[in-house]
């Protein structure tokens, strides 16, 4: 194998922490929040890049406006749909400095218009303001204008498990354009903060955006155009064998992101599970194979309860399973290569995620492509994967 660089833009905001307090107070929040009041601060469980600066500079703002601000979690059913797990999750996910009040209580909204019944998180409902922290991108099940974003954060973040539960029952996206008509108006909603990541997962914008239906949707959907802008691809196609370093819900919905791998290899396997998961592997269903590490990580409780509680019409729980696990990468790779019966020149990458691919590992066989890529740099020579004593990847 040889180390290769994809070259993608690295544009991106050098201070976040400072940039999103400054558009906040620029956006006029000192009109909006009073001494003493509480603000509730959505923070969801993807791993943003900028995670921790994002909510430190929107702490900072509400600060220095007098208020006292606080963190929710908002996940839908993430983290085995308990307070405690989604806590957790936030802390491994390095959120440090601002208080977190977690509990899966909600406060009912009442029907949307396609029938899902609106939910809010208690605490977040009961506060004297929300501010909306979302991330835009592609999302796995969307195809369309709309994806995750600040709608998706209200609807499934915020909406909690049961509020997830009603949207997904009733057409995840349906009820993404239904559910925050009613929310966003009954909920205190102060603004919403939307993020768009590079390629490097580094906040290349971040825009504060007036609490109102109409304009979260139009943000959604232009800055969904800009992130399509710089979703990395795997630069390969009809590989033999896709080894994946690690999945997780930190990474993305489906743990590793279907308009990234699909169609790209006629196996995969996945080694690891992400630590800030929190034990829930959705997404290891799509892998032909793993390891007994990944296996001993996967917490089939966690998994299952995200797995049901997205059970849409015309879905499936193919996502979920485990797939045959052996004791090592060594093993997994070796078999995964030779059960896609690749011949004498394999067709062969590795990637550390689905949401970082500006450094691949590449077999020999793909040298010709490197080559005529001039958006590919080859970082080494090629040579043996390298493993430790147990047969484990370096």
């Amino acid at each position: 194998m040889a180390h290769v660089r994809q070259k993608l833009s690295s544009d991106h905001v050098a201070n976040v922490r400072q940039d999103v307090r400054q558009k906040l107070e620029g956006f006029g929040l000192r009109q909006q929040v009073q001494r003493g009041q509480r603000i509730a601060i959505t923070a969801g469980s993807r791993g943003i890049g900028g995670f921790a600066e994002l909510l430190a500079g929107i702490s900072d703002a509400v600060k220095s406006c007098g208020g006292e601000p606080f963190v929710v979690p908002a996940m839908g059913s993430h983290g085995g749909a308990q307070p405690e797990g989604q806590a957790e999750i936030l802390r491994r996910l390095g959120v440090d400095g601002t208080e977190i009040r977690a509990t899966m209580e909600t406060r009912e909204l009442g029907a949307a218009e396609n029938g899902a019944i609106a939910h809010v998180d208690r605490l977040a409902a009961e506060a004297d303001g929300i501010i909306v922290l979302g991330r835009t991108k592609t999302h796995p099940e969307s195809a369309g204008e709309l994806a995750s974003g600040l709608l998706k954060m209200c609807t499934i973040g915020l909406g909690k498990q049961i509020g997830a539960q009603e949207a997904h029952n009733h057409g995840l996206w349906e009820s993404v354009r239904a559910v925050p008509k009613l929310q966003i108006p009954k909920s205190r909603m102060l603004c919403g903060v939307a993020v768009v990541e590079n390629g490097f997962r580094q906040p290349c914008a971040i825009e504060v955006v007036p609490a109102n239906y109409e304009a979260f949707l139009e943000a959604d959907m232009r800055l969904l155009r800009l992130a399509k802008t710089h979703l990395a691809q795997i630069p390969f196609d009809n590989l033999d064998l896709l080894i994946v370093d690690e999945l997780g819900k930190t990474i993305s919905g489906a743990g590793m992101d279907p308009n990234v791998i699909q169609h790209k290899s006629k196996r995969i396997v996945v080694l690891s599970l992400t630590w800030p998961s929190l034990g829930n592997g959705l997404g290891i269903g799509v892998a032909d194979f793993t390891t007994k590490r990944f296996a001993d990580a996967y917490d089939p409780e966690v998994c299952y309860v995200n797995l049901l509680t997205a059970t849409e019409p015309g879905g499936n729980t193919r996502e979920g399973p485990l797939p045959m696990a052996f004791a090592s990468d060594r093993e997994a790779i070796e078999v995964g290569l030779y059960s896609s019966l690749a011949g004498a020149a394999p067709r062969v990458c590795r990637i550390k995620n689905t949401g970082l691919l500006d450094e691949v590992f590449a077999s020999e066989a793909l040298m010709p492509e490197i080559k005529r890529n001039a958006a590919l740099e080859n970082l080494s020579g090629f040579g043996p994967m390298e493993y430790d004593s147990a047969g484990n990847l370096f």
